[in-house]
């Protein structure tokens, strides 16, 4: 009797459906990595390389814990237009059977040269989550429906961000702007606003010392009040910017901090609506 419930009970242990292990995913930017998450739920375990918002992503140098985190990776996720080169040089390191890259600025068509700060470009977020699902959904079929589900949350919650983006374009659009590097350039773009001083942005953002010529039209650009919001990175400071922030503020013109990672425990979506009310906010202009 006794060995007979003993093999009942090891029919019921080889029998049982067993849960495949999460998705291992690695995402290069802690925002890719949290749609990532948004998307696959508790299927996937993810690992965003650079998470931290107080790092400088452009000082970043790849280590022995990276490589080994790529190496068991099923997805990997990066934002490529030279944005975060070590990643490429690390796939090409390692083969791994079956694993699904993605490189956003390939999806969206952007080369090395281009203003790599794609993810405050609000045409990016949908085109990604949508491959990221794609990708799930080949490596895990048979939890498709759940895949898709979530996808579908994910790009409804998006559609308050585009929301947000026309409510400002509404009121403030044409209004001149400027910036101490092209991060925010997209999303600018979007709301309609003119931005002023480019080739003082593209230095900085190139790490090269802006023309002395360049660094005189900012100022005076802020001293005569020609743009009524000055963005700046707040993850990078240097002496220079930290003089235009100060000739900004004293001329009375709102300076907004944009970062280039995510806050912690902040999602995408709040992150995106987070920054775009504190530039609708520094207008405060008269709505059209």
């Amino acid at each position: 009797m006794r060995l007979r419930f003993l093999l009942i009970l090891l029919f019921i242990f080889v029998c049982r459906p067993t849960q495949a292990a999460p998705i291992a995913i690695v995402a290069a930017e802690n925002f890719y990595g949290d749609i990532a998450q948004q998307i696959g739920g508790d299927r996937v375990t993810v690992d965003a390389i650079l998470a931290n918002p107080n790092q400088d992503p452009h000082l970043f140098a790849a280590s022995p814990s990276t490589a080994r985190a790529l190496a068991n990776a099923q997805i990997v996720i990066s934002n490529g237009v030279d944005y975060d080169p070590w990643m490429a040089k690390l796939l090409s390191a390692s083969s791994v059977a079956n694993r699904q890259v993605i490189v956003a600025g390939d999806l969206v068509h952007r080369k090395p040269g281009d203003n790599p700060h794609i993810w405050y470009d609000p045409t990016t977020m949908p085109v990604m989550a949508r491959a990221i699902a794609a990708a799930l959904i080949a490596a895990d079929p048979n939890h498709q429906v759940d895949y898709a589900r979530r996808l579908d949350t994910v790009l409804a919650s998006l559609e308050a961000i585009d929301g947000e983006i026309e409510g400002i374009k509404a009121g403030h659009g044409g209004q001149t702007v400027t910036a101490s590097e092209p991060i925010f350039g997209y999303m600018a773009a979007a709301l309609g606003l003119q931005m002023r001083d480019a080739r003082f942005q593209l230095s900085v953002m190139n790490d090269t010392e802006p023309s002395a010529s360049d660094v005189a039209a900012f100022e005076q650009g802020l001293r005569n009040r020609s743009a009524k919001i000055m963005f700046f990175n707040n993850q990078v400071l240097d002496p220079t910017i930290t003089r235009l922030l100060g000739i900004a503020r004293e001329a009375g013109i709102p300076v907004v901090g944009i970062s280039e990672l995510e806050p912690p425990d902040t999602p995408y979506q709040a992150w995106m609506l987070d920054t775009l009310q504190s530039v609708d906010a520094a207008l405060g202009l008269p709505k059209k």
